[in-house]
């Protein structure tokens, strides 16, 4: 177990084994055109968690409003049941986005875990079964920050893989044109060592879904192994891509630290790392802030060339992520309504500008402004 960053998860000890999954159903033919195959020079808007900055993230409303506002992809973060049943949801830790609390017949479940100097009081997901977790209701993660969010606490259920594969399959054909997946493994190194196959139950899944076959997808990850293993399973089609997460330079990537290792994003951020990384991936994807740093007075500062350096490599590059409200923009565009305001026209200025040093996609927590500035963005000539 242990207390990660934003992209992490504090996991609870079990076991689970999969057989191999056969991965016929996964790919086709390399060359079959698919539809949502990227067009050239395309630039794709993900939905990160759905729309969470109109709804509660990881909600159906939240994936409905993203694909409703022209999202090209929606993106599940995927982490296990007891019973190994994959659940779309960020907060390992139940008690920020769910009910959890109020449900007195789950409150010998709550511990506190304790590792590596972190410590973290609550309910774990993988304390429950997809049955128990179906019985909880979501609830807005930053309260104080998108007030009008909890209006909608309390009206959704956390949604399985399974769930919102045929939900994007239905939204997909009412509406005419392909919706893309864009599915995080969380620390899968993690879960392999606790005997939970994440990457089986994550194959398995896909296997009962036609849609997926189809549809365009970005598998993504921070621990490379994950990223090549899945490659090899499931081949090479048009539509299908894979993204390399990545943190900060000086940090490791969790498999990296649990295996004892010394590697870095750092190191796999030079040259000959880019071009080992292209061998599995398709897409680098950093934070924002990586691409385009801030200085000190919290303005925009120059762009970072591994914007270049990775395209030359043969990589696009993606980042994460975008928000509309003023206090997670740069100092250059957020207007004088307060922190909390929403800002639709300092957050298209502000991806205009990412998408001006070069990005081919990028994360936002609105959809529907991130559809504005790629539509309105002109590429400089």
């Amino acid at each position: 177990m242990t207390i990660l960053s934003r992209r992490a998860c504090v996991l609870g000890s079990l076991g689970l084994g999969l057989g191999a999954v056969p991965v016929s159903a996964l790919t086709r033919a390399q060359g079959t055109p698919m539809p949502g195959t990227p067009a050239p020079g395309k630039i794709d808007v993900l939905a990160h968690r759905g729309a969470c900055a109109l709804r509660p993230e990881h909600t159906l409303a939240s994936y409905a409003k993203a694909i409703a506002d022209g999202a090209d992809f929606i993106e599940p973060d995927l982490q296990p049941s007891k019973d190994g049943v994959l659940m779309a949801l960020h907060e390992n830790e139940l008690s920020r986005t769910t009910d959890v609390a109020a449900h007195p017949e789950f409150a010998a479940r709550r511990r506190t875990v304790t590792v590596g100097g972190h410590t973290l009081d609550g309910w774990f997901i993988v304390d429950f079964t997809y049955a128990e977790l179906k019985t909880l209701r979501l609830k807005e993660r930053i309260p104080d920050i998108r007030r009008d969010n909890t209006r909608y606490d309390g009206e959704f259920q956390m949604v399985s893989l399974d769930e919102l594969i045929d939900f994007v399959a239905a939204e997909a054909a009412t509406r005419g044109r392909p919706i893309g997946l864009v599915p995080e493994l969380k620390t899968p190194y993690l879960f392999t060592s606790l005997g939970l196959a994440v990457e089986e139950t994550f194959l398995e899944t896909l296997s009962r879904h036609s849609y997926v076959a189809q549809a365009p997808m970005i598998v993504q990850c921070f621990e490379a192994p994950t990223l090549r293993r899945l490659r090899e399973r499931m081949g090479r089609r048009d539509g299908l891509r894979f993204m390399q997460l990545v943190g900060g330079e000086r940090e490791q990537p969790f498999d990296v630290v649990l295996g004892g290792g010394t590697q870095t994003y750092g190191d796999m951020l030079t040259d000959a790392g880019l071009r080992d990384m292209a061998t599995y991936a398709d897409i680098l994807s950093p934070d924002i802030r990586a691409l385009i740093p801030l200085g000190d007075d919290g303005r925009l500062g120059r762009p970072n060339p591994l914007i270049g350096r990775a395209k030359a490599a043969g990589l696009q590059v993606f980042a994460w992520e975008f928000a509309p409200e003023n206090r997670f923009m740069a100092a250059d565009f957020r207007d004088g309504r307060g922190d909390n305001a929403r800002n639709v026209d300092g957050s298209v200025a502000e991806i205009h500008h990412y998408l001006a040093a070069g990005l081919d996609g990028f994360f936002t927590d609105d959809p529907g402004v991130g559809r504005r500035a790629v539509d309105t963005f002109r590429r400089p000539t």
